[in-house]
């Protein structure tokens, strides 16, 4: 049995404290704002990031401390898509209650198109919208968006190709 005070294991904490420190200061925005983009809801978006850097200090040190961002983007996007699935579920058990229109403010502050954008992207799947939001949104490689949906890279752009399609598609339709 390994005492608290053991000074590796204080050294090993200090450690894990200062890289996800590092990686937070760093990243938390984007991460959050890729959730947001894919969950379309900024509370659980922040809940689904805070997550994953808790996942990762628990899991401190990383075989390899490079793919730290990686790991932290992967958990997110999954951790995302598990929110909207107990979402799918929970709707198909309660009734949906009638949602009041937009005011006219926030519909001004966020723009027509913006929202129309954000409506169509919202309307199509989970894997479609995180390959879109990865690709166009943080700029990503499709090599880097294969390893961090788990797919192959030629599976990542013709689900970027399809994506772009269908929302061209739903955005003619509203305009």
């Amino acid at each position: 049995m390994v005492s608290i005070s053991d000074p590796h294991r204080a050294l090993a904490q200090d450690d894990a404290r200062t890289a996800v420190s590092a990686l937070y200061h760093q990243h938390w925005v984007g991460l959050v704002r890729l959730a947001v983009l894919v969950m379309d809801d900024r509370q659980a978006a922040e809940d689904v990031v805070q997550e994953a850097y808790a996942d990762l200090y628990r899991h401190w040190p990383l075989r390899d401390s490079g793919k730290a961002l990686g790991y932290l983007r992967t958990a997110v996007l999954n951790r995302s898509r598990s929110v909207l699935r107990r979402r799918k579920v929970a709707r198909l058990y309660t009734p949906q209650p009638e949602m009041p229109n937009a005011s006219a403010e926030s519909s001004a502050v966020l723009g027509e198109d913006r929202l129309q954008v954000r409506q169509a992207l919202r309307a199509l799947p989970i894997r479609t919208r995180s390959v879109l939001v990865l690709r166009y949104y943080l700029d990503l490689p499709f090599a880097e968006i294969a390893e961090t949906l788990g797919i192959s890279e030629s599976t990542a752009r013709a689900t970027a190709s399809r994506g772009l399609t269908a929302l061209t598609t739903k955005l003619k339709e509203v305009r």
